[in-house]
């Protein structure tokens, strides 16, 4: 496969593209980012792009490819409903679009977040949003997609937050990683998980399309296989 990573600088897409370079079912990586990725490998190709809701420059660069991983995401805190929209279902389909045009007959897998609202009706205004970038991600016309809704994920293999909040706690959590999983499986994953995860269902396929923890666990092991 050839596939496209969104968010590789941040935690969970560090995770998903230094998997797809392990991965031999993964023959090369395009990495999509506003800054450098920090990874260096035969497999990757990177592109700095500024404008996340405008593609028009680099579109051509985004044919071919079978899988797009889309990690990109950010927290709703202090933000207004109408913000927090177009920093994440706005942004996120102004990618879609442009990719199920250039590319046609890819797989897209979305990270959203466990807990988000397909009815867009709840109380809560982050899941309703992520609820609604997921059912519009859903109509595009991919050959497939996934959503991805992750609760707690750890992170694996030297891969960081850039949160320094978020990376204290996942630091302080580490050692007692095992003891959660076994008490909480259903709401515990990993970056290496997410990523074989998607590489699974890229691949292979799946016959569910919102995956929770368990899921993403569960085609993870397959993968490992």
């Amino acid at each position: 496969m050839k596939v496209i990573v969104f968010g590789a600088s941040g935690m969970v897409g560090q995770g998903v593209a230094r998997e797809c370079l392990e991965h031999p079912d993964v023959e090369s990586i395009l990495v999509v980012g506003r800054s450098p990725c920090g990874i260096e490998h035969g497999k990757l190709t990177e592109i700095l792009h500024e404008d996340f809701f405008d593609y028009s420059a680099i579109e051509e660069q985004l044919t071919g490819y079978d899988a797009c991983f889309f990690c990109l995401g950010m927290s709703a805190a202090g933000m207004s409903e109408e913000d927090y929209a177009r920093m994440t279902h706005d942004l996120t389909l102004a990618a879609a679009k442009t990719l199920v045009k250039q590319s046609p007959g890819m797989t897209f897998c979305y990270v959203s977040g466990s807990g988000t609202d397909s009815s867009e009706k709840g109380w809560m205004m982050w899941a309703r949003v992520k609820g609604r970038t997921e059912n519009d991600l859903m109509k595009l016309g991919f050959k497939d997609a996934y959503m991805f809704r992750p609760g707690y994920i750890q992170p694996l293999k030297g891969i960081r937050s850039k949160t320094r909040l978020y990376q204290a706690m996942y630091t302080v959590m580490a050692p007692f990683y095992p003891v959660w999983k076994a008490i909480l499986p259903g709401h515990m994953t990993t970056t290496e998980k997410v990523g074989l995860a998607m590489i699974q269902v890229a691949s292979r396929g799946s016959d569910l399309k919102f995956l929770e923890n368990r899921d993403i666990n569960a085609l993870a092991e397959k993968a490992r296989s």
